[in-house]
């Protein structure tokens, strides 16, 4: 009975400390996909993860189910954990759900959007100019994504934000893949203009270039290749 009692007292302090450490994980990998630090296809090994954060195999695995359920990670039996390699269908998908509930959000926030408010947007457009101009690659990608997420959180509504923050991140994952080269100092400028916009309450402006900025971001992904044919593809120039 007393190794029982001992045994049953080991798992709860296990169970106690899984989900603060299972979602430890989970935001580093996210982070890591986010800022582009971890390229789609990359193995993610249990036991490699679990000696990181020196955790059990099992919070690991916890972990990796969750982002596999945020389509962030694939789970394989044989293979194991990978991160996942969007396809292109899945890249227009994820693009065309952003620009239904951006546009929706900037006008619902044009109608009660505070001076306090347009002053946290322009502190974060600062942030976002000097991570453009030091050319920090993985700040300036995180701060691109979040000036999205910040919008929903001045609208007060955390569900939102967090699936915003669910699909920039799938958004991250698909400029891994099919990026070209777009401009970090196009998209900052395009966010500035939205602010522009909704300092002066103009819903119609801001939804426009709301649209606008994500149909360019997009558009700057290698979705279309201009040859699917192999006789073609390897044809000598």
């Amino acid at each position: 009975m007393k190794r029982l009692n001992h045994l049953q007292v080991v798992g709860a302090k296990e169970a106690a400390v899984s989900p603060g450490s299972t979602q430890r994980i989970v935001e580093s990998i996210t982070a890591a996909i986010v800022e582009r630090r971890l390229m789609p296809g990359t193995k993610l090994t249990e036991q490699k993860i679990a000696d990181i954060f020196d955790v059990s195999r099992t919070i690991v695995r916890q972990a990796l189910n969750q982002l596999s359920r945020e389509h962030l990670v694939v789970l394989e039996a044989a293979r194991g954990a990978s991160v996942a390699m969007p396809s292109i269908e899945e890249a227009r998908q994820v693009f065309e759900v952003r620009a239904m509930i951006e546009s929706a959000m900037v006008r619902q926030l044009c109608a009660q959007i505070t001076d306090v408010q347009i002053a946290q947007l322009r502190a974060h457009l600062r942030n976002e100019q000097e991570a453009v101009k030091r050319t920090d690659v993985s700040g300036r990608t995180r701060l691109l994504a979040d000036f999205h997420v910040l919008l929903a959180r001045l609208l007060g509504n955390e569900v939102l934000a967090q699936l915003l923050a669910d699909l920039l991140s799938r958004s991250s994952l698909i400029s891994l893949m099919y990026q070209s080269a777009h401009s970090a100092v196009h998209s900052q400028d395009e966010h500035l203009h939205i602010v522009d916009a909704l300092e002066k309450r103009d819903a119609r402006t801001a939804v426009r270039l709301m649209e606008h900025h994500i149909t360019n971001v997009e558009r700057n992904l290698r979705l279309n290749p201009n040859s699917t044919d192999l006789a073609d593809a390897l044809r000598p120039l």
